[in-house]
């Protein structure tokens, strides 16, 4: 793992990423660290060891239909990365990433959610689904939306293959309930929400790039349009003073301290 994250350096993060909802730092992982990552993954592919989603769970745009669809057995993400890779864990509870998320979140005390993410998504070839425009915290059930997600490209990550898109600055805006379908999408037919798609980012990552991205922030992503799978690692934290509310999804599992 990458030595990063000087004073500087981390000042800088925690700047862009005050302003915009996210930030990105190249070469967080080495490579050869990725190719054994994927390594790890791949093997729980072939055939797909569970706890997994799969496409057909979700309905998204391009999914097949159920499970008894061609591609319905088509993986989404393999549950519980943090518990089942063990070089995952080196990565999501290591020193670098605690370094960063302190600063990002301005506390020193941080904490893994097993709740929520805590996965590899696995945006396949073929039945691979577009995710509409969302923000992460719609579900989840915290003492303060102040989360933050660590996304790890394996792999390179382009438009091509379904890479994220956010809106940059939507994690510091209020939304009308108008604005949002039943399910707290973000409706396209609104003309206050294009405006906002118009400024959206495409955010291209080179094998281990991070993406650190608030839990606020308006992302979406589309199809895998190329011939190999896309694999990528995301984890989500929250400040040890900022709780799951006892009884809710979010207080299912309990925390990693960093």
């Amino acid at each position: 793992m990458a030595e990063i994250g000087r004073a500087e350096e981390l000042a800088q993060a925690a700047e862009a990423f005050a302003r915009d909802g996210y930030v990105v730092v190249r070469g967080f992982c080495a490579p050869a660290v990725c190719d054994q990552l994927s390594a790890e993954v791949r093997a729980a592919l072939a055939p797909v060891l569970g706890p997994a989603e799969y496409e057909a769970d979700v309905g998204y745009p391009g999914a097949p239909p159920d499970r008894r669809a061609p591609g319905g057995d088509t993986p989404r993400r393999l549950l519980h990365a943090f518990s089942r890779f063990a070089l995952l864990r080196d990565f999501a509870a290591g020193p670098a990433i605690g370094r960063y998320l302190q600063a990002l979140m301005g506390t020193a005390h941080v904490c893994l959610s097993q709740c929520h993410h805590n996965c590899v998504m696995t945006k396949a070839p073929g039945y691979s689904s577009a995710t509409l425009w969302h923000q992460d915290v719609r579900y989840w059930a915290f003492a303060r939306p102040e989360l933050v997600s660590v996304w790890l490209a394996l792999g390179n990550e382009t438009e091509s293959n379904g890479a994220l898109q956010v809106i940059p600055g939507s994690h510091r805006q209020d939304y009308e309930p108008g604005q949002l379908d039943e399910l707290k999408f973000l409706r396209t037919d609104v003309p206050q929400n294009q405006a906002l798609i118009a400024a959206a980012r495409t955010v291209e990552l080179a094998k281990g790039d991070v993406l650190f991205f608030h839990c606020r922030t308006f992302h979406a992503a589309g199809r895998n349009r190329t011939g190999e799978v896309k694999l990528s690692c995301v984890f989500t934290y929250h400040a040890a003073d900022n709780p799951p509310r006892d009884g809710t999804r979010s207080a299912q599992y309990s925390s990693i301290p960093l």
